[in-house]
């Protein structure tokens, strides 16, 4: 995990003068939920009822609504929002798309919250079918999407609730790379974030409202960034890169709140493990003189809501069959976390990308590709159910496979290198399979990738340019997701192969019990 990267003494120096606020206003927040409306596993996949009888489960809908309405009651003024990514993860997105979100986040009265980059993984209309069931505004300033009649009279830029006799200005940010990461369509054009919200905050002002909290699906240090680069922001809510900050949890990358001069920036992880909890006050000008608080662990101490529990279980009838089928057995648990996949070789990397290979390899393919930003989690030891596979891939892509020069795949492995100097947008980083390469992490973008070899038949041979090469990978990345837009002009293309998730399903059942390692394939020095 990354150390913790700043330290609490600006929210310290902070509190000095609270004694005598105006207004106190508790922010509850969650983000990056994923789908994760039943529990989840230290592996933040799914949890058998078992192992949450047996207090080894955090999360899920039922905790969230016990822990919002506990917070609520500690707390004269309280808001609660969201910072983006509630879709796609589990079978429940792939069977009920938006609706069975939309259901719960009105069940805990949410307040607002901000377009994530995977809110647009159906496109715009499943979009607009969420925001019409939602009792609350969806917020997204970074982007024009006047041309696109789906969003344009349902989406906000901003929008003002009162709470406790105060106006509040809510601001939304999505990733500026959204029209890479996912599919909104032509007529949604991303925008500067910093510049956004300084226009929103503009507009807010002049009406009267000197509270202002930016939902923002955009990574930590984006965060940092707009903070540093706007004026009137006075709480960042993140998102998008998963970020656990806290004063107290060792993983934590940051404290909570971490301050960028006057400005709060809070995140609290994903999957529904914590609820964010900042208390912020401010003075009648509408100055934060305080903020402080702590995400708080959804585990086995924060009881389940029991209606909310008999409503995921009735959910979840359509789902049994095909999620708990055993389709395959591990001989160890598989690692696949983010922290480890979109760094460097690892083992749900190279499994994923040998059973795609694997399957299309008498095609006269030499080459799998797979991003990280596909692999959703880790799978624990044992038998191995199609959920749990469906959980590491959820998101329905199909095998494609394609033709492209040598120097095609060397500008591929490069753009798949191009955020390495940046922690948090990294779900382009390549996992490989007939293919080996060195990373020169300190060298310009663009010159990182070095000595790449290729197994041509069972010889291992450096990378010509101008040679052809078979390659297998998704059909989202073939068709320029995660930046890989280099695939889009490739030749003889076929891009409707069977389901990836089916292909590890198969790949891990041939190889029963499956036996998780890395071999060396990439190197990064």
């Amino acid at each position: 995990m990354l150390k913790k990267i700043l330290t609490t003494s600006a929210a310290m120096s902070l509190c000095a003068g609270a004694a005598y606020a105006d207004y106190s206003l508790t922010v509850l927040h969650t983000n990056d939920f994923h789908a994760r409306f039943e529990p989840v596993s230290k592996y933040d996949s799914g949890c058998s009822s078992e192992d949450n009888a047996e207090g080894k489960c955090f999360g899920g809908s039922a905790r969230l609504v016990t822990a919002i309405e506990e917070a609520r009651a500690r707390s004269n003024n309280s808001i609660l929002v969201d910072g983006g990514d509630q879709f796609q993860g589990t079978l429940f997105y792939t069977y009920y798309k938006g609706k069975l979100a939309a259901e719960m986040m009105n069940k805990m009265g949410y307040d607002a919250m901000t377009v994530g980059n995977h809110e647009f993984d159906d496109g715009p209309e499943v979009l607009r079918g969420f925001m019409d069931a939602l009792d609350f505004p969806v917020l997204m300033s970074n982007a024009d999407f006047s041309g696109e009649e789906l969003l344009a009279d349902k989406l906000l830029k901003s929008t003002i609730i009162e709470r406790g006799g105060e106006k509040l200005g809510l601001i939304g940010l999505t990733p500026q790379n959204t029209d890479e990461l996912a599919s909104p369509g032509p007529n949604v054009i991303f925008t500067d974030p910093s510049e956004a919200v300084q226009g929103e905050v503009d507009k807010l002002t002049a009406e009267g409202v000197n509270k202002i909290i930016v939902l923002s699906h955009s990574g930590y240090r984006v965060d940092q960034i707009v903070a540093a680069n706007t004026t009137g922001v006075d709480v960042i809510v993140g998102g998008h890169t998963n970020t656990l900050l806290s004063n107290s949890n060792e993983d934590a990358e940051g404290p909570y709140p971490t301050m960028v001069g006057d400005t709060a920036i809070v995140s609290a992880y994903a999957y529904g493990k914590f609820l964010g909890e900042l208390n912020v006050t401010f003075d009648d000008d509408g100055n934060v003189i305080e903020a402080v608080g702590e995400p708080l662990i959804m585990d086995a101490e924060v009881d389940e809501d029991e209606a909310t529990v008999a409503r995921i279980a009735e959910a979840a009838v359509p789902l049994d069959e095909i999620r708990n089928k055993v389709v395959a057995e591990t001989a160890a648990a598989i690692e696949g976390s983010r922290d480890v996949c979109r760094h460097m070789e690892c083992e749900m990397g190279n499994l994923v990308a040998d059973a795609m290979l694997d399957r299309v390899k008498d095609q006269g393919i030499q080459v799998a590709i797979a991003n990280s930003g596909g692999l959703r989690s880790s799978i624990d030891a044992g038998p191995v159910t199609q959920g749990e596979v469906l959980t590491v891939l959820p998101f329905q892509n199909t095998l494609s496979t394609f033709f492209v020069d040598g120097a095609t795949l060397k500008a591929a492995l490069e753009n798949g290198m191009a955020q390495f100097d940046n922690a948090e947008d990294d779900g382009r980083f390549p996992q490989v399979s007939g293919m080996k390469y060195v990373v020169e992490s300190g060298n310009p973008t663009g010159e990182r990738v070095v000595d790449i070899m290729i197994d041509m038949d069972g010889t291992w041979e450096p990378l010509d340019t101008a040679k052809t090469y078979g390659v297998v990978s998704n059909n989202y990345v073939r068709n320029g997701g995660d930046g890989y837009k280099m695939f889009r002009e490739a030749s003889n293309v076929y891009d409707f192969g069977p389901d990836l998730a089916d292909v590890t399903a198969e790949y891990i059942a041939a190889h029963a019990p499956y036996q998780p390692y890395t071999d060396g394939r990439i190197t990064v020095k």
